[in-house]
């Protein structure tokens, strides 16, 4: 069944590449990411179903090909709560950059190539289990981001996606390095279960754990590795910039789950306190430096960097708690940031500028879009009801009391929850209350049937999660309890005391 998110999008682009009017290409993509989405709705019922019967915590739909006999390397695949949890995203974002891009004319056909092919790499990461499977996938995600922004991009486009194309290459090239070094470790095996079976030598863990960890985190766009963001962020379209931060930034994060933290929880345990500390600084710093920001996109990327290191400390920690919390932020900020560009797209088209200076009293003129704003802002900076309450709340409480250390970690981190709420509402009240400043912008028209619909699912799910997460974090705690449980298996007895199963 999991081969169907690869299967569909070839059906789509083959389909699409017959039409030969540009209604039939939107038209067909749409299908086909509605379809992806559909699938993961069911696959979530599936597994939250089949959990409360028998308190299922294995993998579901598991298979497993040869795929280079002579290397052993299979296309092996299967899903726990965690991977479903990102496959749902990745469908929500998908479907939604669709209906994003429905007034594309430039090479429409191309654009919704790259665009399906870029979701088709990420479901490949998130349901491999086979390490070499998992960068092949990863790989496949890179090239259709240079295009989409070199080519449908704006600003200092082929600038922008030069840099990001070349930081992303050279985080893949430090996770390939390491995926070779745990094969050539005496394993002999890229099968991520087997790996954790075998164990991995401690000298061999601590020699690959910070390149592994460093080039996933790139993608998560980890201090001082973070710069492709803004400039990416700023040149990419609409949906671009949607997919780069909801599910680019997140196949970092799990990569830094699943495969670092995971596979090597001695090393973790040894040098992981560098990371925190890089990570606390992207927070604080990140967070800092979005003050400073006026252009809308710029303010939300480095929004995202802030966002995104509470992700990896919730990760460091190793409790079951803060990795639940890390994988609800995950899903929650990829939600709210694709809600922010899209919006941000949206006003740009009417209004021409992203510079919040030149913008007041939007929410006379654009009701329906500056709704959508205003509550991705709410989402953004941790009002409860919203799912980013939800996220950041529980990386905090399970991450504090786990040592001196990390409690300084987390208050640290903690002040940066007064800093969004001074940017975001002083950015919102820029923009959407107060007089409007430019005699055209009252003759802006509100959203079309595409973008309310858009706007009304991600705003949708934002509130659901936020009211009632219950759903979520108890698929999410099912796929994490594996790894925790081998995690203190792998662990001196007092640390993994503070793995404890908390349901």
């Amino acid at each position: 069944m999991l081969q169907l998110f690869l299967i569909i999008p070839a059906i789509t682009i083959i389909l699409m590449m017959l039409m030969s009017k540009q209604q039939g290409v939107r038209l067909i993509s749409a299908i086909g990411m509605g379809a992806q989405l559909i699938l993961s709705l069911i696959l979530v019922f599936n597994y939250i179903s089949a959990s409360k019967l028998n308190g299922f915590t294995s993998l579901m739909y598991e298979t497993s090909y040869s795929w280079f006999p002579a290397f052993n390397i299979n296309f092996h695949t299967g899903v726990d709560g965690i991977s479903l949890a990102m496959i749902l995203l990745t469908a929500l974002i998908s479907f939604t950059g669709v209906l994003a891009s429905w007034n594309i004319t430039e090479k429409p056909k191309e654009f919704f190539f790259n665009l399906i092919l870029l979701s088709t790499g990420a479901f490949g990461f998130f349901i491999s289990r086979d390490l070499f499977t998992m960068f092949f996938f990863l790989e496949i995600a890179i090239i259709p981001k240079f295009l989409l922004i070199s080519i449908w991009g704006s600003g200092r486009n082929e600038y922008s996606a030069n840099k990001l194309v070349l930081m992303l290459m050279g985080g893949s090239a430090l996770i390939l390095t390491s995926i070779l070094g745990i094969y050539y470790s005496g394993i002999h095996s890229f099968d991520i279960a087997k790996i954790a079976a075998a164990g991995i030598p401690v000298s061999t863990q601590l020699v690959i754990f910070p390149i592994m960890f460093t080039g996933f985190g790139i993608f998560t766009a980890m201090f001082p590795f973070h710069t492709w963001v803004p400039d990416g962020h700023s040149s990419a379209p609409t949906a671009a910039s949607m997919f780069l931060s909801g599910i680019s930034m997140k196949m970092g994060g799990y990569g830094c789950l699943r495969v670092a933290v995971f596979l090597m929880p001695k090393a973790t345990e040894q040098e992981g306190w560098f990371f925190l500390i890089l990570a606390v600084i992207g927070v604080v710093y990140a967070a800092f430096t979005t003050l400073r920001q006026t252009d809308l996109k710029y303010i939300n990327a480095y929004s995202s960097i802030s966002h995104c290191s509470l992700v990896l400390i919730g990760i460091l920690v190793m409790s079951n708690t803060s990795i639940t919390g890390a994988v609800l932020q995950m899903f929650s900020h990829g939600l709210m940031t694709a809600l922010f560009f899209a919006i941000i797209g949206m006003i740009y088209q009417r209004t021409h500028t992203r510079d919040i200076s030149k913008m007041s009293g939007l929410l006379k003129t654009l009701p329906f879009l500056g709704t959508g704003f205003i509550l991705a802002g709410l989402c953004s900076l941790g009002l409860p009801g919203l799912s980013g309450f939800v996220a950041e709340m529980t990386i905090f409480f399970g991450s504090y009391n786990a040592s001196a250390f990390v409690n300084v970690i987390i208050i640290l981190s903690v002040s940066s929850i007064v800093i969004t709420a001074v940017y975001i509402l002083r950015m919102t009240g820029q923009v959407m209350w107060g007089p409007i400043k430019q005699e055209e912008f009252n003759e802006l028209h509100d959203g079309k049937w595409n973008e309310k619909l858009l706007i009304t699912i991600l705003c949708g799910v934002i509130i659901l999660v936020g009211t009632m997460p219950f759903w979520l974090n108890g698929m999410i705690h099912n796929g994490i309890d594996p790894l925790v449980d081998a995690m203190k298996q792998a662990l001196p007895a007092k640390l993994s005391q503070n793995l404890l199963i908390v349901h």
